[in-house]
């Protein structure tokens, strides 16, 4: 017999031969699915962050709408807390809350207050009201708002292409039960 034919008939085996190739079938398809369980664990966490992270900062600004008493730092400061809380933050989080009015003469918002917890942010000036004036709602002459912010840190528990990022919520509601939030240093 020839060599060629000898060659021919082995491969002519080899390509029929079946045995074996659910294992190698497995050895390319299991990373690839684990990647994929691991990559929607990451993507599902994420979005379930990003929704407590916005709960919680509906809470603060409700909570903040039904006072009728001024609120101090010492108030702010455990607003913070029960957001870090709520969040089960592992890192720095921040918050800002601003008390702001439509002036109807001015066609402008213009702030009563901000104060911030957790640092790294600056208080809203009346400029940076102008420059969130198309996030903010239409309001009537005098109407106040009470504006809170959010930001909170998020990693990811494991690298599959999302990046860490801090989650920022931007929530306003109306003082509920009296015309304005006040503050007292």
């Amino acid at each position: 017999m020839s060599v060629k034919s000898i060659l021919s008939r082995q491969l002519r085996r080899f390509r029929d031969d079946t045995r074996g190739t659910v294992a190698i079938e497995a050895v390319i398809a299991l990373p690839v699915l684990f990647w994929v369980f691991l990559a929607s664990f990451v993507f599902f966490d994420a979005y379930r962050q990003h929704s407590i992270n916005v709960k919680a900062a509906y809470m603060v600004g409700d909570m903040l709408s039904r006072e009728t008493n001024a609120v101090d730092t010492e108030y702010l400061d455990g607003m913070k807390s029960l957001f870090d809380y709520l969040t089960k933050a592992s890192t720095q989080s921040r918050i800002r809350v601003t008390v702001l009015q439509w002036d109807e003469e001015d066609e402008a918002y213009t702030r009563d207050w901000s104060e911030v917890r957790g640092g790294g942010i600056a208080e809203l000036t009346n400029a940076d009201l102008q420059s969130l004036s198309s996030k903010l709602p239409v309001m009537s002459d005098n109407e106040r708002l009470i504006l809170v912010e959010t930001w909170a840190h998020y990693t990811p528990p494991f690298k599959v292409g999302l990046a860490e990022r801090d989650m920022y919520n931007f929530v306003f509601t109306s003082p509920r039960f009296a015309p304005l939030l006040r503050w007292q240093s």
